[in-house]
């Protein structure tokens, strides 16, 4: 399960950012478009609602690989491939921000987080590993 693992890392990382954000760390130039170096408070909801799709997002990547019994598998796979489109349309929208610092972190995080998905949603790392 390394990229389940990996995953994980790189989505605790994001959300102890985005708890920063959130509690008004002076980082917004990362994130949101870079229009506030510290968020307003409608931003600030976006960024604890963040934490929780990335929590769900880990949820659903053990549960693609039956590491966990949370979900049906035939769910968390559809649900993986959907987490897999998030992060890559996550990629075009990084990359057209007109914020410089984000384009320039948060692009290739979330290529590898792309790339982490798409493995997992192919079932890498599984209990049974696919054919």
């Amino acid at each position: 399960m390394p990229f389940a693992l990996a995953l994980t890392v790189i989505l605790a990382a994001l959300a102890i950012f985005q708890l920063a954000l959130a509690l008004g760390a002076p980082l917004g130039r990362f994130a949101w478009g870079g229009q506030h170096e510290v968020l307003p408070a409608r931003l600030r909801v976006g960024s604890l609602i963040a934490i929780v799709i990335y929590a769900v997002i880990v949820v659903i990547a053990y549960g693609r690989l039956d590491a966990i019994d949370v979900l049906p598998l035939a769910f968390a796979t559809v649900a993986m491939w959907v987490v897999f489109a998030y992060f890559l349309i996550g990629i075009a929208m990084n990359a057209v921000s007109r914020s410089r610092p984000e384009r320039f972190v948060m692009v290739p995080v979330t290529i590898v987080l792309t790339v982490l998905s798409f493995f997992i949603a192919l079932g890498y790392g599984s209990m049974a590993m696919p054919a």
